[in-house]
């Protein structure tokens, strides 16, 4: 209405008395007067009116300091969203020179000491390396079969053999980074099966429950850490509660939501599948502990199943920054370094040559099947299309 004040503090529209339009006034200062077009009763003449605008109320300070204070923490999201937007685009870079860093560190521990490192490497017999290969395979396996459980949970109805096949080419990926090797399994699996499979952001949350699983074992297992790291005693039961509290509070969810991607939770509220996934996730995680305890061995050195588990502790919390191969020296030395540097980092190294050479052998096998699978198809789709046009050329 023209003439009207505007009490919130918004700018006041006049109406321009030839063009008959309504015109917006710069915003006033609060408390200052201004004129304001206003209309004459009784005749067509408009007549300019000083109005006090008053200011802001209290009420209407509220409501902008808190919209400061929502941008701040829009502020706050964006940049967080932009530094792994950069983490994502520079992931090669960064474990390139996270490889180059933790190398530079193992040379420089292992100064003065190769001959015992060499030693202590060579030393290792060959059936210990072919059962650490064949424990990593093993361990792969079981950790494949648990996610072929999530994703059935989740909907989908592609094969174990596909499956398994996607799984391999994502553990090739590992070999480099964990990123890498879970985005590979996603979209293989995808190719593979576009309709049998649910969507990628499902195929994505069905790893949630394995995850899940293995940080309760690894918060069960944790009293391992106590010693070597110094941690309150009470540190592994705080620590098991809240996953367990995690996993029931998502189970509960995926119970009320089996819709969007709250369907890749579905092994955790289904009490058949989340038992399924608990058993192999721990077969998954005893070969690896039994991979550790035998490389150890291996290099001379006399440590106990329990260091075994505190070492795959550290090699899952390492493998989380962008260290690449150098995950499982790295975590030998932190955990085990008091005890002898030389033979821990040999056990370290031949820890990682033992798990690339599992993951490479079971990428191989992903690769031939593939290449056979495509192969037999080719054959077979002559051979069809000639017996389908046989009972008309008779």
């Amino acid at each position: 209405m023209p003439g009207a004040a505007n009490v919130n503090g918004a700018r006041p529209r006049s109406r321009d008395p030839i063009l008959g339009v309504s015109i917006q006034s710069p915003t006033p200062s609060p408390g200052l007067r201004v004129q304001t077009l206003g209309r004459v009763p009784g005749s067509h003449a408009w007549i300019r009116k000083p109005e006090l605008i008053s200011g802001p109320s209290a009420a209407d300070q509220d409501v902008a300091d808190e919209r400061s204070l929502r941008g701040s923490k829009h502020f706050v999201v964006r940049a967080g969203q932009r530094l792994g937007a950069f983490a994502s685009r520079r992931r090669g870079p960064l474990t390139v020179l996270g490889t180059l860093l933790a190398v530079g560190v193992l040379v420089f521990v292992l100064a003065g000491r190769w001959g015992q490192f060499a030693r202590a490497a060579a030393a290792a017999p060959w059936w210990a390396l072919t059962a650490a290969v064949a424990l990593q395979i093993a361990s792969l396996m079981s950790r494949t079969e648990a996610w072929n459980v999530c994703v059935h949970a989740a909907g989908g109805t592609v094969g174990r053999r596909r499956l398994y096949r996607a799984a391999g080419f994502g553990y090739l990926g590992n070999v480099v980074n964990g990123e890498l090797g879970f985005a590979l399994r996603i979209a293989s699996l995808r190719r593979a099966a576009p309709r049998e499979t649910p969507k990628a952001v499902v195929i994505a949350a069905t790893e949630i429950p394995i995850v899940l699983m293995e940080v309760a074992l690894a918060t069960l297992f944790s009293f391992t850490l106590i010693a070597p790291l110094g941690l309150p005693w009470w540190t592994p039961l705080v620590a098991f509660c809240a996953v367990l509290a995690v996993v029931a509070g998502l189970a509960r969810l995926a119970r009320r939501h089996p819709s969007g991607w709250w369907k890749g939770l579905a092994a955790l509220g289904d009490a058949r599948a989340r038992t399924r996934v608990a058993i192999f996730v721990v077969l998954a995680v005893c070969g690896q502990i039994a991979r550790n305890w035998l490389m150890l061995h291996a290099s001379g050195l006399h440590a106990s199943v329990f260091d075994a588990t505190a070492v795959l502790i550290a090699v899952a919390v390492l493998g989380v920054l962008p260290i690449g191969p150098g995950v499982g020296a790295g975590a030998m030395v932190l955990i085990l370094g008091s005890t002898g540097v030389a033979g821990v980092s040999a056990a370290g190294v031949l820890l990682t040559a033992t798990g690339t050479v599992g993951a490479l052998a079971y990428g191989g096998w992903a690769l031939a099947d593939r290449f056979w699978t495509r192969r037999t198809t080719r054959l077979r789709l002559p051979a069809l299309a000639t017996a389908r046009r046989a009972p008309g050329l008779i």
